[in-house]
């Protein structure tokens, strides 16, 4: 039992106005065993201050824990019974559970791995470039900026919720499965938004070859209604990837024509810097919960759910660009959190 200072120091006292244990524990000050207990420890000791217990010694000194974590660094993808047999062939005999206790004092934590464009020079460079054009906008500045890209749509998608609560008995319930089938239908959309609110979505028809006629149709048909609804007679600048197909010198003299100024160059491999998909990943959720049996059905709920999306919610991600810009070049060009 832990007793406090001033416990200890009321039976002390007690103890030296020549009263015995037995009549000390009778005030109920603390149990019998607690009291001799404290008794014998003033008599070795000389203080009612309690002597701090050394504990079980550790396995490993804090050159074995550099260790160990050098070990870790290596390979980020190593299980821990796998860097306690590296850590044991260097000389430490530890178990897996010490060796997740190490890394967690060092604020090492075992996570899903999260999946990201590979980033080559060309792409880190790039960034670095796009961000330092743009790191002085702020977020009236890309209020002026219409966001589009193209996304594909998996019916039956794998939500990434992986995880279901029930009973053992419970575990080939329909409720506790998640369902697959084979060739899962993918449907493609293009879309647009900009601080004022979604644009339009355009869902593509099966076997569409996305080239550069198909995307000047895209344009034409999607883009100029939007820009003319959001921003009437006054100018705007156009987001778009730098794949082939969008960066096509007919497109780019096309969206001269039509006095639209394009943003950019545009990085390759950086979603992460584009809001839409943000959109687009919202837009995937409330579709995936609704839980649609076919095409149609589900063809019907991008198209309603992505209407739904609140201007509030656009502005929102709109904002977000002077911190993704700072954000880039303070890591030098590599990946976002968004």
């Amino acid at each position: 039992m832990v007793t406090c200072n001033e416990t200890r120091a009321a039976i002390i006292a007690l103890h030296k106005k020549g009263f015995t244990g037995k009549d000390i524990a009778a005030s109920r000050l603390a149990p019998t065993s607690t009291i001799y207990r404290i008794i014998k420890n003033f008599k070795e000791r000389g203080s009612i201050v309690v002597k701090k217990a050394s504990g079980r010694p550790r396995k490993s000194s804090k050159r074995q824990d550099r260790l160990l974590k050098l070990i870790q660094l290596r390979d980020r993808g190593t299980t821990s019974a796998e860097l306690a047999q590296e850590w044991q062939e260097a000389g430490v005999s530890a178990s897996a559970r010490t060796v997740r206790r190490r890394l967690l004092e060092d604020g090492v934590v075992s996570r899903k791995a999260v999946k990201k464009p590979l980033l080559s020079e060309k792409n880190i460079r790039d960034r670095l470039i796009f961000c330092k054009r743009y790191r002085d906008w702020t977020a009236e500045d890309w209020g002026k900026v219409i966001f589009s890209a193209e996304s594909p749509f998996q019916l039956f998608r794998a939500s990434g919720k992986n995880m279901v609560q029930g009973r053992k008995d419970e575990r080939y319930f329909q409720s506790c499965l998640m369902p697959t089938v084979k060739n899962p239908e993918t449907i493609y959309v293009w879309g647009c938004f900009s601080a004022r609110g979604v644009g339009s979505l355009s869902i593509l028809p099966k076997n569409t070859a996305i080239n550069k006629e198909w995307y000047q149709n895209i344009l034409r048909e999607q883009l100029l209604p939007t820009v003319q609804e959001q921003f009437g007679d006054g100018r705007c600048l156009f987001q778009h990837p730098g794949t082939p197909c969008h960066k096509a010198k007919v497109i780019t003299k096309w969206l001269g024509e039509q006095n639209i100024d394009i943003l950019g160059p545009w990085p390759g491999n950086s979603p992460d810097l584009n809001p839409i998909e943000n959109l687009w990943s919202i837009l995937k959720r409330q579709v995936d919960k609704q839980k649609p049996a076919n095409s149609d059905k589900f063809k019907a709920l991008i198209m309603q759910e992505w209407a739904a999306i609140s201007q509030d919610l656009a502005q929102k991600f709109i904002d977000s660009m002077p911190g993704r810009i700072a954000e880039v070049l303070k890591k030098k060009g590599q990946h976002l959190k968004y």
